[in-house]
C-alpha cells in the first residue's frame, strides 16, 4: 500500500470520525429538548376555615304531601273527560261530566212538586184563618171556651133565669103566685142549662176546628221542607255530574274514559288519583343511636341521585312514637318545598340532619375537586408542583365543599385545568 492510500485512507476515517460526532451532538440535543418538563397553567385559591352547622346522615323517601282517589258522588254515563295522567289540575276544575239528562229531569219533577206543596200550604192557612175568624182569636193565643160568644149570652140568660126563679119561690112560699108561675121560671132556667151545655159544645168544636187547621197547616209545611229537600237533593245530584278535583296537583292515574257507565255503589269507582307535590313529606330513617339529636322544628338538607350538585332544604315536623323493631330505625317526616317540581314522591335521598353546634370545617371550592369513580381528588400547589392529594368530602353549598381530610387550612390548591394535572408536574399560577 503506498503512502497516497494510506493518506486517503485515513483522510476518510477522519471525516468519518467528524460526522458521527456531529451526528451524536445533534441527537443528544433533541433528546434533551424532548426531555424538558411540562408546565400546565392552573387558577388556584387557598383552602380556608368556615364554620358549618353540624349533621348525621340518615336515608329518607320522599312521599306526596296529599294524595286523593276522585270517585263519582251518583251514576252516570261520562260524557266528557278533561284530563289524562301528568296533567296539573286546580282545586275545583271539573274533571269529568257525566250525562245529565237524567238528573234534569228529577230537578223539573222536585220543581213542581214544591209548587204543588206550596199552594197546599196557603189553602192550609186560608182554612185556619176562617176558623181563627170565628172565634176571633190570632196565631198564638189561646182561647177559653167560656170566651166563647154563645157561651157568654147563654149564662148571662142562665143567671137572670136563675134570679127569677128564686124570686118565684119566694112568692110562690107567701101565697103570691101560682104554682103554675112557679114551674114556667124553673122550665126556663132548665133549658137554658141545655143551651150553655150547647152552646160549649160548639165553642169545643170551633176550637177543635182551629187546632185541625193548625195541625193541616203543619203538615203541608211539613210536605213543603220535603219537597225543598228534594229539589235541593235533585240540584246537588244535577251538580254532581260534574265530577270536580277536591285538591291541586298532578294526575298520577286516570281510569274513566268517555262512554263507560260508573256507579258509587260499585267497587274500585275512582277516575283519577291527584298528588299534591308543592310541598313534599320526606320520610328518614332515623338510626336507633341518633334518636337523640332529632327534635321537631330541625332543619335538614338532603340529596338525591337525580341533582347530586344540588341540596334541597326542609324542617323536621313529625316524629313517630314508636321504632321499627326489625331495623332499629325511627321514622321521622320533614317537608320538603318543592315549587319547581324537581322532586318526585317515591324518590330515594341522602338526608343531613343539622345539629344546634356549629364546627369548623376546610372548605374550597368545588370546582378543585376531581372525581374518579368512587374517589375524590385535588391538587395541592406548592413550590410551582402539583401535589394529589386523595380527599374526604363533606357539605356541599354553594359551589363550596368540605374537606374533612387530605387539605390543611391555607393550603394552595388547583381549581381549574384538573384533567392535564398529574403528581408532580410543575405548574404556572394566572392569579
Amino acid at each position: 500500500m503506498n503512502n497516497k492510500l494510506i493518506k486517503k485512507i485515513a483522510f476518510l476515517a477522519f471525516v468519518a470520525t467528524i460526522v458521527s460526532a456531529c451526528g451524536s451532538r445533534g441527537a443528544n440535543t433533541n433528546a434533551n429538548a424532548n426531555a424538558q418538563p411540562t408546565t400546565v397553567d392552573v387558577t388556584t385559591t387557598q383552602a380556608v376555615v368556615k364554620q358549618i352547622p353540624t349533621y348525621f346522615e340518615a336515608t329518607g323517601n320522599l312521599a306526596s304531601d296529599m294524595a286523593t282517589d276522585v270517585a263519582p258522588a251518583i251514576a252516570g254515563k261520562v260524557a266528557e273527560v278533561n284530563f289524562d295522567v301528568g296533567s296539573y289540575v286546580e282545586k275545583g276544575s271539573v274533571l269529568v261530566r257525566l250525562d245529565p239528562q237524567d238528573a234534569q229531569i228529577r230537578v223539573k219533577q222536585a220543581e213542581a212538586q214544591l209548587g204543588q206543596q206550596k199552594k197546599a200550604v196557603e189553602q192550609a192557612i186560608q182554612q185556619l184563618r176562617q176558623a181563627q175568624i170565628r172565634l176571633g182569636v190570632k196565631d198564638g193565643e189561646t182561647f177559653s171556651i167560656e170566651a166563647f160568644s154563645q157561651v157568654k149570652t147563654v149564662r148571662a140568660n142562665l143567671e137572670l133565669a136563675e134570679k127569677e126563679l128564686v124570686r118565684a119561690q119566694r112568692l110562690y112560699d107567701t101565697g103570691d103566685v101560682s104554682k103554675a108561675i112557679l114551674d114556667q121560671r124553673r122550665a126556663q132556667r132548665d133549658a137554658l142549662i141545655g143551651n150553655l151545655d150547647e152552646a160549649r159544645s160548639n165553642a169545643a168544636v170551633a176550637i177543635k176546628a182551629i187546632d185541625l187547621a193548625a195541625a193541616q197547616v203543619a203538615t203541608a209545611r211539613s210536605g213543603l221542607a220535603t219537597a225543598q229537600s228534594q229539589i235541593d237533593l235533585a240540584r246537588k245530584s244535577l251538580s254532581d255530574t260534574a265530577i270536580r278535583a277536591p285538591i291541586s296537583g298532578y294526575v298520577s292515574e286516570r281510569t274513566a274514559d268517555p262512554g263507560e257507565y260508573l256507579s258509587p255503589q260499585a267497587p274500585n269507582t275512582k277516575i283519577a288519583t291527584i298528588v299534591r307535590t308543592f310541598t313534599l313529606r320526606l320520610k328518614i330513617d332515623v338510626p336507633e343511636a341518633q334518636i337523640g339529636k332529632v327534635a321537631v322544628g330541625q332543619g335538614i338538607s338532603m340529596q338525591t341521585s337525580a341533582y347530586p350538585d344540588r341540596n334541597f332544604a326542609g324542617t323536621v315536623v313529625r316524629i313517630l312514637p314508636n321504632v321499627n323493631a326489625t331495623a332499629r330505625t325511627l321514622t321521622v317526616e320533614a317537608e320538603v318545598a318543592n315549587g319547581d317540581g324537581l322532586l318526585k314522591p317515591g324518590q330515594f335521598a341522602i338526608v343531613r340532619i343539622t345539629q344546634s353546634k356549629p364546627e369548623n370545617a376546610v372548605m374550597v371550592p368545588a370546582a378543585a375537586v376531581k372525581a374518579e369513580g368512587d374517589t375524590n381528588k385535588i391538587y395541592v400547589i406548592k413550590d410551582g408542583v402539583a401535589r394529589e392529594r386523595l380527599i374526604q368530602t363533606g357539605l356541599l353549598e354553594d359551589g363550596v365543599i368540605q374537606i374533612k381530610s387530605g387539605v390543611a387550612e391555607g393550603e394552595v390548591v388547583a381549581t381549574n385545568n384538573l384533567t392535564a394535572l398529574f403528581d408532580g408536574v410543575m405548574v404556572r399560577q394566572m392569579n
